[in-house]
Parts: C-alpha cells; sequence; structure tokens
C-alpha cells in the first residue's frame, strides 16, 4: 500500500476552523523572486502560519489576518508579480492532496492557463492606462441613409466627414 506522503493526513479541529483561511501564492511568468525565496521570507516573518512550498509558489494557512498580513509583506518583493488566489483546502488535506489521490490536483489545470494570462495582468499593473467604458451609441438611420446615398453617388468619405462635421456644429 502506497504511504500518505500529505502534510496533514488527518483533519484536525483547525482544519474545520472557519477563521482559517488558505491562499495560494502565485508568482507571475515575469516574477523576479523564486518559489523557495518567497518560503524563506514567509517563515521569516514569524507568523503562525501552515507553508508549503509549491511549482507555482507557495500556499499559506492560518487565521485570516495572519495569512493577509503575510501576503501583504511578500508582495513587497515583488509587487506586480506576486498573485494570490483562495483555496478551498488547507495544505495536505487528503480530499485534495496530490500525494494521496495521484495525479495532478483538480483545477491545477485551469490554474495553469490563468498563469498564461498572468504576465499580461503584470504589465497592465505596472503600466496602467485610462479606459473609458461609455456605450457606444447607433449611428441615426437618417445618417446611415445619408451616407450610404453618399457612396452610392460617388463621394468620397472624406468630403461626408466634413458635411456631417458641419451638420453636426449647426445643430450644438
Amino acid at each position: 500500500m502506497a504511504e500518505n506522503v500529505c502534510i496533514n493526513p488527518d483533519l484536525s479541529e483547525e482544519d474545520m476552523d472557519p477563521e482559517v483561511a488558505t491562499r495560494m501564492i502565485i508568482l507571475g511568468p515575469k516574477a523576479d523572486v523564486s518559489e523557495s525565496e518567497i518560503v524563506n521570507q514567509l517563515h521569516l516573518l514569524g507568523l503562525p502560519l501552515t507553508i508549503k512550498q509549491t511549482c507555482y509558489g507557495a500556499m499559506v494557512s492560518g487565521k485570516e489576518e495572519d495569512v493577509m498580513e503575510a501576503i501583504k509583506e511578500i508582495r513587497k518583493l515583488d509587487q506586480y508579480n506576486i498573485f494570490t488566489k483562495d483555496r478551498g483546502f488547507p495544505p495536505g488535506d487528503p480530499r485534495r492532496c496530490r500525494g494521496h489521490r495521484k495525479g495532478p490536483r483538480e483545477g491545477f489545470h485551469q490554474m495553469e492557463k490563468e498563469f498564461q494570462l498572468l504576465g499580461y495582468v503584470s504589465d497592465a499593473l505596472k503600466n496602467p492606462k485610462k479606459i473609458s467604458l461609455e456605450e457606444e451609441k447607433c449611428i441615426p438611420v437618417d445618417e446611415l441613409k445619408n451616407i450610404i446615398e453618399s457612396c452610392s453617388n460617388g463621394e468620397d468619405s472624406h468630403n461626408m466627414n466634413k458635411k456631417n462635421k458641419n451638420k453636426n456644429k449647426d445643430t450644438i
């Protein structure tokens, strides 16, 4: 029989505590830190956390305020390339532990797809741009008819644009 290599094969009362949060810390593709550096820094914080190094970064579990404090401090290492995500199960939970179940963890393929987008998210965080969320308005039917007629009469679009601008000035 295979040995259970999970960190915590038996769920304890703490694992069922609603105040305990587990978050995945995921390094983006452009990160300047490694998984082991993240884990070392987490340990140096001295917070009462369960910390597990992973192929994508780390997993941290503990009281929610301690977990969030750790994430706040870790993000200082590379603010645009360290991302976090809730995980519904503590590290080593036999319901999700890869060592217990064999094969990739459920949700790993989803995270793999998300990882491919993190480089773009990182770039957007580094170089924010103002965007407008105004909805496009439909062109009035009469204006569309005029455009169609002008095209069929052989007028070029440049002259049409001038006419429309002058028309708009008259109505303002």
